[in-house]
């Protein structure tokens, strides 16, 4: 092997560059890897046309200030167009509902009201479980003090609560969306919009006995802004911020360096190879790659016990939605908006979006699909040529395998989708000038994710926190000495948030 360091860390993507930041900044040498051409992964701002850049992933509400301030990504250029996005439940008829953080506006005033009970309840919730989205969470039966401590402390978070909201969370927990949704609110435009991000990016509708209440509280998990931070740049502008910072902390970053193996001796790893043939060795190697990839593809099974290569099998990886970018010549016309701001959920209600889900559990796709759009242009206008507008659309629901497969589907999906947006943006059609259509087959193939699952496996309550991605590996360690987790099948999960690349670098910095 060439160069030796103290950590080779495998991708480039925000998590990647986290843990980099963090383990270079307490003094570690520190080799990130990235196959493709441009750092940042889902989160990379790329032109799918000429003058027009997006990501896959477009808002930061999963983003911590305390990030932000430990890695000084302000003063390496990352910054805010929009504080907080409002969130607008539009319907056919061009009635729109505008939830912001301090109300509802064309709701009724019983909903209204509804609003700021269930808002209040979900803060003081998320407030509870937040400070164990950054830890590492334990293991039961280690008997280690930390462990124990951190089980102590979520019980006593829960216990804070109080009796009666302690069991409203326990029960609210395994609720589905419906269920969560019907308790509060009448109006089924709301309910819908309310619901979005239950189960977005997850093979889960409002019917499904589910987690709503988690992925909802995980969404609410951010502060680097409000409800929905939108970043200057695209996503991309955090990635080119986390490399800056992990560069003047010492880090090295390539990129066109596809790592095909990570070199074991043993039980315990000495560095990784790359495509081109050529070996850096390290102490410690961390994968931000989905698991999956990390221990079949990279590290190899036969390094593992059969235990633990069924259960790492079995996760669910399948992706479930689909990214869309349109190009605009200008400014659609939305009915029922004056301007186009904000981000807006087109789901006429929650059984329209159930029935678009029992389609795709099928290997197929609903006529009309639900879907949010975000104009990025209206609060970015870099992201676009001057005068020109860029629409960003995540569309439920997109089966991973679809029935004759993705080359011969692809089309008529897309058609499907342009009638959506055209049912609520009359002439939109006319005005696109190029459109970029990701699917889960397309998301696994140009970003390396197994199942095209950006979350690199379900987010649901048997794969969180002590048993994500399993147990063995849920602690960002693995099985293989000095082999580490960073990416988003590690705790807490998928987003732009950098907890599990933060939480991965602390747990190295403690065992190495």
């Amino acid at each position: 092997m060439s160069k030796q360091y103290d950590v080779s860390i495998i991708g480039g993507g925000h998590n990647g560059l986290v843990c980099a930041a963090y383990l270079a900044k307490a003094g570690r040498s520190v080799l990130v890897l990235e196959a493709a051409s441009q750092l940042g992964g889902l989160g990379a701002t790329r032109e799918f046309a000429p003058g027009y850049r997006a990501s896959v992933a477009h808002t930061l509400p999963q983003l911590t200030r305390t990030l932000v301030s430990d890695l000084a990504l302000e003063k390496h250029g990352f910054r805010l167009a929009e504080a907080s996005l409002p969130t607008i439940a539009l319907g056919l008829d061009g009635r729109r509902i505008c939830v912001a953080e301090d109300g509802l506006a064309g709701a009724s005033s019983d909903d209204a009201a509804a609003y700021i009970r269930y808002r209040s309840l979900m803060q003081k919730f998320s407030s509870a479980l937040n400070p164990f989205w950054h830890k590492r969470p334990p293991m039961v039966g280690s008997g280690s003090v930390r462990d124990v401590t951190t089980l102590g402390q979520f019980a006593w978070r829960l216990r804070t609560l109080g009796r009666q909201d302690m069991r409203e969370i326990m029960r609210m927990m395994f609720l589905p969306a419906q269920d969560l949704m019907d308790e509060y609110f009448e109006d089924p435009l709301l309910k819908a919009a309310l619901s979005w991000d239950a189960n977005l990016g997850s093979k889960l509708a409002p019917r499904s006995p589910n987690n709503a209440l988690l992925a909802l509280l995980y969404r609410m998990s951010g502060n680097v802004g409000g409800d929905l931070p939108l970043p200057a740049g695209g996503v991309g502008g955090l990635v080119d911020a986390l490399a800056a910072s992990a560069v003047a902390h010492g880090a090295e970053l390539r990129t066109d360096s596809p790592v095909t193996r990570v070199v074991a001796d043993g039980r315990r790893v000495s560095g990784v190879e790359l495509a081109s043939g050529e070996a850096f060795s390290a102490a410690a190697v961390v994968s931000n790659a989905d698991p999956k990839t990390s221990f079949f593809k990279l590290l190899g099974a036969q390094h593992l016990d059969v235990q633990f290569t069924h259960r790492i099998n079995r996760l669910r990886t399948d992706g479930f939605v689909a990214k869309l970018h349109l190009a605009l010549d200008g400014l659609p016309t939305f009915a029922g908006l004056d301007q186009a701001g904000g981000r807006i959920i087109l789901a006429e209600s929650m059984p329209a979006i159930e029935d678009a889900f029992d389609q795709a559990k099928y290997g197929e796709f609903a006529e009309q699909l639900p879907m949010e759009v975000i104009l990025l242009t209206v609060h970015d206008p870099s992201l676009a040529p001057e005068g020109k507008h860029l629409l960003s659309a995540l569309v439920q629901y997109a089966p991973r395998r679809v029935n004759g497969g993705w080359a011969a589907r692809r089309e008529a999906f897309l058609e499907n989708a342009m009638a959506s947006l055209e049912r609520y943006a009359p002439g939109l059609r006319a005005q696109v000038v190029a459109s970029e259509l990701l699917t889960p087959e397309d998301l696994e193939a140009q970003f390396r994710v197994t199942g095209g699952h950006w979350h690199h496996a379900e987010f649901a309550i048997d794969n969180w926190w002590m048993n994500r991605p399993t147990y063995g590996a849920a602690q960002y360690r693995t099985p293989v000495e000095g082999f580490y987790l960073c990416g988003a099948g590690a705790h807490p999960g998928g987003g732009i948030m950098g907890a599990a690349g933060a939480n991965a670098a602390r747990a190295i910095l403690e065992e190495t």
